[in-house]
């Protein structure tokens, strides 16, 4: 199994798609990429945006390759959209086969308005090839019922699990789970990973209370001392402060916890968390970004995108 990271905040994006390939089959899950639209009262900085098409180009050229992609809810950086925003996947970029792919989806029922419009935009687009998927198994895949989307309640719904089997290794993805439910780790657990994928805590948000950091900690902590390779990401890596929540993690487990960036072999481009400092260092002038929607402004004007670290590794899943 090859597993390919292509969004995660600490790779300069909010998301968290990948790529897996496995038995013949190209999986990708989360197809979506976003920039929060406001971070610190700014907009997202000219470098940001050119980190978030080049991703936008990944996510592109994977579904082009691509056998089945999955949706595990549909929030704005997970899925491609009719009303997707400048520094959003749009389906007018997706590839013409997309339309082909085998998709396994997450119920729209129970979920806001604007995730079920969502939802039905895809069924439209996809017709015969979008099926419900929670609770199902078909070949190397396996997907969870319904399981929380962290904090925050009915108002951000639930998400779907996805386990990927190849042999004897297998790998999850946990989209979203933000280890405030026990319920959703035992699942994990029962699936016994080598390689899990999942969203960290959302430790910048004031309303993610101490009682909840505390328990996110101890459930992350029980995964990762029963997980051979563990990455966190997402709304963990929004701010600073994540970073340093997951290296005491990894002195407390006492092994390596990996970012996306880390698994990848890339630099860290907590780029959310930094948009103050981009301003600071990078000012942009007014009008920039309404020009930038009118296809006007100078990409030229700002420092090019920092390379990778070489071409992609083949992440490969651990003898167990």
């Amino acid at each position: 199994m090859r597993l390919e990271i292509l969004t995660a905040e600490s790779l300069g994006t909010r998301g968290l798609c990948c790529r897996v390939e496995t038995y013949g089959r190209v999986i990708v899950i989360d197809p979506g990429v976003a920039l929060g639209a406001w971070r610190y009262r700014l907009p997202p900085h000219p470098v940001q945006i050119a980190v978030g098409r080049a991703a936008r180009k990944r996510i592109v050229e994977a579904l082009e390759r691509a056998t089945d992609v999955v949706f595990s809810h549909y929030h704005g950086d997970h899925v491609p959209l009719t009303e997707a925003n400048p520094y959003q996947l749009s389906f007018l970029q997706l590839p013409p086969r997309f339309t082909a792919l085998r998709a396994w989806s997450k119920s729209p029922e129970g979920q806001t308005q604007k995730s079920q419009t969502r939802a039905c935009d895809l069924m439209n687009l996809l017709g015969g090839q979008w099926r419900i998927a929670e609770g199902l198994e078909e070949g190397p895949l396996i997907f969870s019922r319904a399981v929380p989307h962290g904090v925050g309640g009915p108002a951000l719904g639930e998400v779907m699990m996805t386990r990927v089997e190849l042999g004897g290794c297998v790998f999850v993805h946990g989209s979203d789970i933000q280890f405030l439910d026990k319920a959703t780790v035992d699942v994990i657990l029962g699936w016994t990973p080598d390689i899990v994928l999942a969203a960290g805590p959302p430790l910048y948000q004031r309303r993610l209370n101490a009682i909840q950091r505390a328990y996110a900690w101890s459930n992350a902590l029980r995964l990762a001392k029963k997980v051979g390779t563990l990455i966190l990401d997402h709304h963990l890596l929004r701010s600073v402060q994540g970073m340093h929540w997951l290296q005491t993690l990894s002195q407390a487990a006492g092994k390596r916890i990996y970012c996306a960036a880390d698994f990848m072999g890339r630099p860290r481009r907590l780029l959310e968390a930094e948009r103050q400092e981009l301003y600071a260092t990078m000012p942009v002038r007014t009008g920039w970004h309404e020009d930038y929607t009118r296809g006007l402004a100078r990409m030229e004007d700002f420092p090019p995108v920092e390379p990778g670290t070489g071409p992609t590794p083949d992440r490969r899943c651990p003898d167990r």
